[in-house]
């Protein structure tokens, strides 16, 4: 210790002579060294703030004005934008319209298909609503997007936008899934159960859905999708989350989560696409579920979105699409996960699917989609007959199916990930 104190004092006292030379002698190497690092930076202060103000514009394009505002329990903040304000209007083939008022001109509902109004209104599955706060009419609920979400996305011009195409052979995207195709699809109906899966890092995520899909997996694919996911990277935490998504370009530029950019018009004031859904199903306990139809109106040819009995979220113009703007070729229900993994250590990520529990185990314990259901050209909805499955990893996610009376075509799902015969 006592040759520490005395080096430290030679140090010292070599400094006090080293500047009071420092008007006779100079170092120009020395000199060069610090313009240098004064001059990075001073680009580093700049570009941050360019990237700040850019941050700045986006927020301030995507976030519209707010008739009234929410705060949510979960730390979310809620606007109520006027339905006519709100971000699905700023796109080029929708500007200068309005909104389908649903009580005056509802779309047609399948035939085949009963709900209970009264309890379509009375449904609360968010956790915004616990506290009390409802938008009012004429305004739609829009989770206001922050300063932080921008940061944690790859880039402004990439944010809420899926980093890859999906499709079975995406890097890193792994499924477990249940389809048909082979004909003309115009919607699917299927109930499902949340769970809350861990997500291992802010590059994956965990999601339940459907799939309405039209065109090849190549740069046409047509999607409209809706379902819960736990997005860190999205949302900033794990809780599980109501949302949806399209593209009519197999997710290169078109398309995007929720209201994140313009397209899908929302009519409900009820429901906050990209919002917390609580509670969830525990193991071996109460499961909760959720009811999801996307169908496209006979009478306008617009694909609507309605949750639970009878809640309609709003809908994808048809104007959006190329091939959706007829028909789908095929529809899928089930799970994905991302493995950002896959290529760095080789090891497989312990994102879980579902409930993180594999199919075999059954209700209660897995995750499950039931009473699947199409509808066809007629707008009938109907028994799926022709279910195929498909895990890309089975011994790291799974799939089972099964049939009865009570829950019609029905699949259970997930699984944990990484595990011995997942290594």
């Amino acid at each position: 210790m006592a040759s520490c104190f005395s080096m430290a004092r030679v140090f010292l006292a070599f400094l006090v002579v080293a500047s009071s030379l420092g008007h006779v002698f100079s170092s120009p190497l020395l000199s060069d060294s610090g313009d240098r690092q004064r001059g990075n930076h001073t680009k580093e202060i700049q570009r941050l703030k360019l990237k700040l103000r850019r941050i700045n514009a986006y927020l301030n394009k995507i976030n519209k004005p707010a008739f009234k505002t929410i705060q949510s329990p979960d730390g979310d903040v809620i606007d109520c934008v006027l339905s006519h304000l709100q971000p699905a209007f700023d796109h080029p083939a929708l500007q200068g319209q309005k909104p389908h008022f649903v009580q005056e001109d509802p779309p047609e509902r399948p035939n085949g298909y009963k709900y209970t109004e009264a309890v379509a209104e009375s449904e609360s599955f968010q956790l915004w609503a616990d506290s009390g706060e409802s938008c009012p009419e004429g305004t739609v609920p829009i989770r206001r997007t922050m300063q932080k979400d921008i940061q944690r996305a790859s880039s402004i011009t990439r944010y809420g936008r899926r980093r890859v195409r999906r499709d079975s052979t995406g890097s890193g995207h792994e499924h477990a899934v249940a389809f048909e195709k082979g004909d003309e699809y115009y919607g699917a109906k299927a109930s499902l159960n949340v769970w809350a899966p861990r997500v291992c890092n802010e590059y994956e995520f965990s999601l339940s859905q459907i799939w309405i899909i039209s065109g090849s997996f190549g740069n046409d694919l047509n999607t409209i999708e809706a379902g819960w996911q736990v997005s860190p990277e999205l949302y900033g935490d794990n809780n599980p989350r109501f949302f949806t998504y399209w593209t009519t370009d197999a997710y290169r530029a078109t398309g995007c989560y929720n209201l994140l950019c313009s397209g899908f018009i929302q009519t409900n004031n009820k429901v906050a696409i990209g919002a917390a859904i609580s509670p969830t199903s525990s193991y071996n306990g109460r499961q909760f579920e959720i009811g999801l139809m996307v169908w496209k109106d006979p009478k306008h040819g617009n694909w609507w979105l309605e949750l639970g009995s009878g809640i309609l979220v709003g809908y994808w113009p048809a104007i959006l699409f190329s091939h959706l703007r007829s028909h789908a070729n095929m529809i899928q229900f089930g799970g994905e996960i991302v493995n950002s993994r896959s290529s760095s250590s080789g090891l497989h990520t312990s994102t879980q699917m579902g409930s993180g529990h594999f199919a075999q185990q059954g209700f209660g314990k897995a995750a499950y989609f039931r009473n699947l259901q199409r509808v066809d050209w007629d707008n009938n909805l109907l028994p799926i007959t022709n279910l195929r499955l498909l895990a890309d990893h089975s011994n790291c996610y799974d799939i089972t199916q099964g049939r009865n009376n009570l829950w019609g075509t029905y699949f259970y799902y997930g699984g944990s990930g990484r595990n011995v015969r997942c290594p």
